[in-house]
């Protein structure tokens, strides 16, 4: 099972338990790369199925949609909107957003966010993983957008962090389950 980072370890341990208790003699491997990568190593048989976000680039490749995931706003608890109940679209004119690395489906998500909205991603930073993202909102040098699978496994001090909704604007992930299309069904 090949799986995206921003994703295995905050779905996986919430599934696995049933699945392992259910189909006792499987033998479940999982890797973790980025989405290209994964659709890569699908499509050369180094997986045999991979959990990842739409889009599926590669048309040998047929899916199944999973679910959406709500992604949310992660605000330095002495950010100017930590203080706001409601954050608006136009609240984010202006401000730098962080981002995880180019070679995953979610910095491009963000990228287009941000262009509606009139912000910016700081390109003297792009994150390797989420925890490094909310490391840096945690010193305020920017705003994160974050997954919330992420938020509800990995972030329990309320304090450090304000996490928010954007009105008028919801964003989501759409997870996939993704084969080879050329498999028996």
């Amino acid at each position: 099972l090949g799986v995206t980072p921003t994703l295995g370890p905050y779905l996986l341990p919430a599934i696995l338990p049933a699945i392992h208790a259910e189909f006792t003699g499987l033998k479940l491997y999982v890797r973790e790369a980025p989405p290209a990568d994964l659709e890569t190593d699908l499509r050369e048989a180094r997986h045999d199925v991979i959990l990842t976000t739409e889009p599926v680039l590669s048309r040998e490749l047929a899916y199944a949609a999973l679910f959406r995931e709500p992604v949310r706003l992660a605000i330095a608890r002495e950010h100017r909107l930590a203080t706001r109940d409601r954050i608006s679209r136009s609240d984010l004119r202006g401000e730098e957003v962080l981002t995880i690395g180019e070679h995953h489906l979610f910095h491009a998500q963000i990228l287009d966010v941000c262009k509606r909205v009139g912000a910016s991603v700081r390109r003297d930073y792009e994150g390797t993983s989420l925890d490094a993202l909310r490391q840096m909102v945690v010193m305020n040098m920017g705003l994160a957008f974050l997954p919330a699978l992420y938020i509800r496994s990995e972030i329990r001090d309320r304090e450090e962090l304000r996490i928010a909704d954007v009105q008028g604007l919801p964003i989501f992930r759409r997870h996939v389950l993704v084969w080879r299309a050329t498999s028996p069904s």
